[in-house]
């Protein structure tokens, strides 16, 4: 069984930690696991622990004024969760729900002691705000998605974005993930099939022409 240290080399936001500084990390830190369905926390939730995802797959979503769950998108392994709006505070506001659709391996850091060693002695800084910067232009791929992109765009982007969960989910999840009718979402992949674009396998698809699915959701007509 891999050890603490262990599971923090597995990040890549680390490596670039000298042996004395990675002590302190360890220091600051502890490993924690999570059953497939748990909460790790809900919107508008303070924290003051930062999460980082070693292992396992999460999904984070909001829900709206009727208990309806909006979905907002996956979280894989060698990523930080949460969600930092600002190196101002002493805490994390929560921005969503995030709950872990397999078990999963967490690396569980206090915020302020990781501010003070690691942010502040500019040590991490550079990759905290690569973090920050990657989590808003997935904000603006959600907004697109959600807002800009018609039925035939949403999935063309959720296949080229994420093929792989595409195919692990079911046709209705997929559906229901991208807000749209589960008839619908068959006509769009008959379309593309039609069109050459995937392929289908039984219920497996594949990409034959990746380059045709970003040009469907950037508003370039097939």
């Amino acid at each position: 069984m891999l050890s603490i240290k262990d599971k923090i080399k597995l990040l890549d936001f680390f490596k670039i930690l000298s042996q004395d500084e990675l002590d302190v990390l360890y220091g600051i830190s502890k490993i924690a696991t999570y059953p497939q369905g748990y909460t790790l926390y809900y919107e508008e939730e303070v924290k003051d622990t930062m999460f980082f995802l070693v292992e396992g797959v999460a999904k984070t979503y909001k829900v709206d004024r009727q208990d309806n769950e909006i979905f907002l998108n996956y979280i894989y392994d060698n990523t930080l969760i949460s969600e930092v709006s600002s190196l101002d505070d002493n805490h994390i506001v929560c921005l969503s729900n995030v709950e872990f659709i397999k078990n999963s391996i967490i690396l569980e850091v206090d915020y302020l002691a990781f501010k003070e060693y690691f942010i502040q002695t500019h040590i991490l800084t550079i990759q905290f705000l690569h973090e920050i910067i990657r989590k808003n232009k997935q904000l603006y791929c959600i907004i697109d998605r959600e807002i800009v992109f018609d039925a035939m765009a949403k999935v063309a982007y959720s296949l080229y974005d994420d093929l792989v969960m595409f195919n692990k989910l079911k046709r209705q999840e997929v559906a229901n993930m991208l807000h749209i009718q589960p008839a619908t979402l068959s006509r769009v992949l008959k379309k593309l099939l039609r069109l050459n674009i995937i392929a289908v396998e039984t219920t497996t698809i594949s990409i034959l022409q990746r380059d045709a699915l970003k040009k469907i959701f950037n508003g370039v007509s097939e």
